[in-house]
């Protein structure tokens, strides 16, 4: 018996609006503002991403990288998104769920990055709620994970901002600039979602 397996694929959208952002798959059309963006910052960006390849920032690599995330979508694995400001178009950065596990789990795992410019600012708490909302309501989630390293202190942040909750600490968890690194588990149950929404909804009536 699959138990992580699923019996049939569902399209859902590919735009999600929230909090004065949007949301959307990568295309080539938007090479130059993410090279730029990822370029400017690449020291703020690497202590906690895997080591990026020596042509990371080719157009040849990101072509990769639009067929590998055409292709995770088409599958149910995977659904990678772009960042954009609504009022400018501005790339601020990029959020995926991914490690998609349906059947009895019904279960993904949210990753992201802000360019540092826009750090801070508490873009990418928008952004994330705005998926969190997707993944929950849209394409019945019952629980999304996340991790942060150790000394990640804004991730951290984020995710206890976000609602989510400590569930462990896993040794020597991802390989991470070079180096396999302790991380922080978080989680967000679909309960939880709905009562930090419900929440901010109250609030705004106020």
């Amino acid at each position: 018996m699959n138990l992580f397996g699923f019996s049939r694929k569902k399209i859902y959208s590919s735009r999600i609006d929230g909090g004065g952002l949007y949301l959307r798959p990568a295309s080539m059309g938007d090479f130059d503002a993410w090279r730029l963006l990822r370029g400017e910052s690449r020291a703020f960006l690497t202590p906690w991403e895997p080591t990026w390849p020596l042509d990371d920032l080719t157009r040849t690599a990101f072509h990769r990288r639009i067929q590998r995330q055409d292709r995770e979508r088409v599958e149910d694995e995977a659904y990678a998104y772009m960042i954009f400001r609504t009022a400018d178009e501005a790339l601020l950065g990029g959020i995926t769920l991914g490690n998609m596990r349906r059947g009895v789990a019904q279960c993904g795992t949210l990753g992201y990055w802000m360019g540092e410019k826009y750090a801070g600012k508490g873009l990418m708490t928008k952004a994330a709620r705005a998926l969190l909302r997707h993944a929950f309501l849209e394409m019945g989630l019952h629980r999304v994970e996340a991790a942060c390293a150790t000394d990640n202190e804004r991730s951290r942040r984020l995710l206890e901002r976000l609602g989510f909750q400590r569930e462990g600490y896993a040794r020597a968890y991802l390989l991470i600039d070079g180096a396999w690194q302790d991380h922080l588990l978080f989680a967000m149950l679909e309960r939880d979602f709905l009562r930090e929404d419900n929440s901010e909804e109250r609030a705004s009536k106020v």
